[in-house]
């Protein structure tokens, strides 16, 4: 809304309300999740009749008139009262819409639609159609009202996360639960969370078990229950039992923070369409009002019985028609509604563009662990050397994989049991794409991949090739002791993904630094033909660019530390924001909150959906919009067809914007 909603407006961020360009500001937030910015909440009663009373008394005053002219003709409604009734009528509507044409004209801006608006309204008073005058200010408002109202809805889905963070905690102190402000929450507090309270940061959970509502974070309503050590995130609702969290992030850090910003940055990058609109309508605006003073001085050279008021008239219906309100409102209100649909069922689009560029994608390419798989590992068996330890051995490598943060280690953490703490570690070293090093007992440990081994020239007696599941290869002292193996179940829902892309014409090829036969097996399973094992980060890369170098688009899919290179460099990166590094979410262009890859599929038929109601649009608005245009250059179209041209195609094109908000993905 541009007009009535003043009041709500923080005067800090001001912005100047046009709808070319102040219907999609980023969602401003303190630190407390507070809304700041300029938006356009109208859902209480009081608030909608405050918001159309200007429209409601200018309408009033509009029928009474027109009644006054044409139905009960009063000797006294002529003259100069007349004129009054009408600019009084004229007066609750158009003041606002005057004083921004103003504010524009003072900023530099003079081609703006309120500039339109004001001389159209005005010339037709001034060529005494006041009834006419008064009635396209007055469906302009009302018009713009509701696209206010429209663009309110649109982002009440993204922002209803920023109501997921409490204001306040409750926190143990000497066994006593004290209230403080989440923010002012330290790094090792414990935090008592009752059944139904939203938990402000994220921690660790200390109880045995508690269920959890993670809608907020992941779209998904169905309970999660979590287990004692387990991560529990910000903005999750406790269940039906009192449950301890020790905070293990500061509140500015915690996840639901990063998925805020994300949200807040998202329309700062705008999609083609949306810049082009923009460009368009700087020059489009004052082309139409340089050919409206055409329209009426030009015919005088050419028009024998030329009439001046006739042809301002024409020139008048041109510029009211011209508005170019319907497509500089509408496309970025579809991008918005393409950004709110896509949050609820838990993916985040940090930008419009990534809606565009997500629907032209030609293949997705994967990681396998934690993206197609369930990135939950279990040791399956431990093969020791008879020469060494096992005892040992497993000491040794549970203690270096402690300094990592792969699924890996937390399989083999899980097998062994507590780090020993009595062991110290000197020179530990994590090989990208290998595994880790470390030097103890004064001898040289390794453990991760056969590659690895091969690296540091340590020579084995077994066949990698031979082991279905993922091996992790260990050796002491420079000789190989041993390997584990550990396996991974595969997501329930990853076949429909496979699936779900081949039916939307994407190719799907699937890259892992795992074992090739690891690979190949889990591929086999998923309906993949393209699939690459034993890959480095810079394979991934390598890979990635094979596929470029045909001219075809590429989205890759991810959640570790070394996928961020090749995030980073495809067409749309997407991380999988649940088990997902902070490295890999910060540099992804699209992240999905619950890890399920059937969100990949959705994802890519968001944005396809969200692009053919943004381009359904731009044909409604051009095509309308140029019929009445030579209908009213030829004097064939009056100010009544030129309110539908302008304000009624405005009002059917966010219609049709909205509707995405409704569809089910």
């Amino acid at each position: 809304m541009i007009h009535q909603d003043k009041e709500i407006k923080n005067t800090k961020n001001k912005t100047k309300p046009s709808c070319c360009c102040s219907h999609d500001e980023p969602i401003h937030s303190d630190n407390d999740g507070h809304d700041h910015g300029h938006d356009h909440e109208h859902g209480a009663e009081g608030s909608l009749f405050k918001l159309f009373l200007p429209s409601i008394i200018s309408l009033a005053l509009l029928l009474i008139g027109i009644g006054f002219d044409y139905y009960f003709p009063q000797n006294w409604f002529s003259g100069y009262v007349r004129i009054a009734w009408y600019v009084i009528a004229y007066l609750p509507v158009g003041l606002p819409v005057l004083r921004e044409a103003y504010e524009s004209i003072v900023k530099g801006d003079v081609f703006s639609e309120f500039f339109l608006m004001c001389i159209a309204t005005i010339g037709a008073f001034a060529i005494g159609e006041y009834p006419e005058g008064v009635a396209v200010m007055l469906f302009y408002t009302i018009g713009e009202t509701f696209q206010g109202m429209a663009v309110s809805k649109a982002k009440s889905n993204i922002k209803s996360l920023l109501d997921q963070r409490p204001d306040e905690v409750s926190v143990l102190e000497n066994n006593t639960a004290v209230k403080i402000k989440a923010k002012d929450a330290k790094i090792g507090d414990i935090i008592q969370l009752k059944a139904g309270e939203k938990l402000g940061l994220d921690g660790e959970l200390l109880s045995d078990s508690a269920s959890f509502n993670t809608a907020a974070l992941t779209g998904e309503s169905k309970p999660d229950t979590k287990k004692k050590g387990d991560t529990v995130l910000a903005g999750m609702i406790n269940g039906n039992t009192i449950a301890q969290v020790r905070v293990t992030t500061a509140y500015n850090d915690s996840k639901l923070s990063k998925i805020l910003e994300l949200v807040q940055n998202a329309t700062t990058k705008k999609a083609p369409a949306e810049l082009f609109i923009r460009k368009f309508a700087k020059i489009y605006t004052p082309i139409v009002v340089y050919l409206a003073i055409a329209i009426c001085l030009l015919p005088m050279l050419f028009v024998d019985n030329y009439v001046f008021s006739d042809w301002l008239y024409r020139a008048l219906v041109f510029l009211v028609i011209s508005c170019p309100c319907a497509l500089v409102i509408s496309i970025p209100l579809g991008y918005f509604g393409g950004i709110g649909a896509a949050s609820k069922n838990g993916i985040l689009f940090k930008g419009s563009n990534y809606l565009d560029s997500i629907s032209k994608i030609q293949n997705v390419v994967m990681d396998k662990t934690g993206t197609m798989t369930e990135g939950v590992f279990k040791v399956q068996e431990v093969i020791i050397k008879p020469d060494f330890d096992k005892e040992e051995i497993l000491k040794l490598v549970n203690v270096l994989e402690g300094k990592s943060t792969h699924p890996v280690a937390t399989a083999i953490h899980n097998h062994v049991g507590v780090i020993d703490s009595s062991i110290e570690l000197k020179n530990v070293e994590e090989i990208s794409g290998h595994g880790l090093k470390a030097e103890v007992n004064g001898k040289e440990l390794h453990v991760g991949n056969f590659k690895l081994l091969d690296k540091f020239n340590i020579s084995y007696d077994i066949d990698p090739g031979s082991v279905v599941y993922t091996t992790i290869a260990i050796a002491y002292n420079n000789k190989f002791a041993g390997y584990l193996t550990i396996a991974d179940e595969i997501k329930a829902d990853a076949q429909e993904t496979v699936s779900k892309l081949k039916a939307l014409g994407v190719k799907v090829t699937m890259l892992s630094g795992d074992k090739t036969n690891v690979v190949q097996f889990v591929a086999d399973k998923l309906g993949i033909k393209n699939a690459f094992g034993d890959l480095l980060p810079e394979d991934k890369v390598n890979k990635v660019n094979e596929i470029k170098a045909k001219n075809e688009t590429v989205a890759f899919v991810g959640d570790g530390v070394n996928d961020a290179p090749v995030i980073a460099l495809s067409t749309v990166g997407i991380a999988m924001g649940g088990l997902g590094s902070d490295a890999a979410i910060e540099t992804a262009d699209v992240v999905i909150q619950d890890d399920k890859p059937s969100k990949i599929a959705m994802a890519i038929n968001i944005g396809k959906q969200t692009k053919k109601i943004v381009w359904q649009n731009i044909g409604l608005a051009f095509v309308v919009k140029a019929f009445v245009l030579i209908l009213g250059a030829g004097g064939l179209a009056t100010m009544w067809e030129a309110v539908f041209a302008d304000v009624g195609v405005a009002l059917l094109a966010i219609l049709n914007a909205v509707r995405i908000q409704k569809m089910r993905f």
